[in-house]
């Protein structure tokens, strides 16, 4: 008889709820062992008894606030003392910070980009070797299709940093196409999480933002599960959603920056 195949580890970050605990669910369905982390503690360990009883595998949680530049480091040395291997990351921490550039503070942007951007670098840079090494990595980065688009007025930096998560994805996958690890870039649009609770904007959205344009957080997060198993560096979940990207595209820069400006006006907050 062969051997068994090995066990994978995943970690995801944010993984309390919405895209997480759903990226979560669909690592272990496929028999991942998990790793998960966020700040709520009590959310993560529901989480973690109900995957491992519902899919018989390891989950362990370990609690983190990304926002702090110590934390990447802490998450690895208890992985580390703990001799676990990480063989998926699932970068998917994150927020929306609204209202003017100039209405808020440096700190809270400082904050806002060490989650959204710095975090989610040094995570990969510190997991990827072993990667390399065993020859197998899957790494998803959880996007936008904001980061395809015209940046929008009041969520200055938002766009701007699913930009980056997009093209860092690219060269990663690009640099590392043939050693066995797979690199994507996820990029959903409006999806039933708890995002614009947690910013405020959650009345407004729902007012505003028709329902045809919802995308439920398994089915984004299954197809994420799907496109880095298959090597594909970039997820666009919906027919709306790639007909968007497509325009964003094709469309005179110009055109594309008039309709977000127009479009915009409907959810800008001071």
């Amino acid at each position: 008889m062969p051997p068994p195949p090995p066990r994978r580890t995943a970690l995801v970050t944010g993984a309390s709820a919405g895209l997480g605990a759903a990226f979560a669910r669909v690592f272990a369905a496929n028999g991942f062992d998990l790793v998960l982390t966020a700040r709520r503690e009590d959310r993560l360990r529901a989480l973690a008894d109900e995957l491992a009883t519902r899919h018989q595998v390891t989950a362990r949680v370990v609690t983190a606030d990304l926002a702090d530049p110590e934390a990447p480091g802490r998450l690895m040395d208890s992985l580390a003392s703990d001799d676990v291997a990480i063989d998926a990351l699932v970068n998917n921490a994150g927020y929306g910070l609204p209202g003017k550039y100039v209405n808020t503070t440096w700190e809270e942007q400082a904050r806002f980009l060490q989650i959204m951007v710095t975090a989610c670098a040094e995570l990969v840079h510190r997991l990827l070797p072993g990667m390399v090494a065993r020859k197998y990595g899957r790494i998803i980065n959880v996007s936008s299709v904001a980061g395809l688009v015209p940046g929008t007025p009041g969520h200055t930096l938002y766009a701007a940093s699913k930009a980056f998560l997009i093209r860092f994805s690219q060269s990663l996958a690009l640099e590392n196409a043939r050693g066995g690890v797979h690199v994507t870039a996820v990029c959903p649009g409006f999806t039933h999480t708890e995002f614009h609770d947690a910013n405020g904007t959650r009345d407004m959205m729902s007012r505003n933002i028709p329902a045809y344009m919802w995308l439920d957080a398994d089915d984004v997060a299954r197809h994420g599960f799907d496109a880095v198993m298959a090597g594909r560096p970039m997820a666009v979940k919906g027919a709306v959603y790639k007909a968007v990207v497509l325009l964003a595209r094709y469309l005179p820069e110009s055109v594309m920056f008039r309709w977000t400006l127009s479009q915009s006006r409907k959810f800008r907050q001071p």
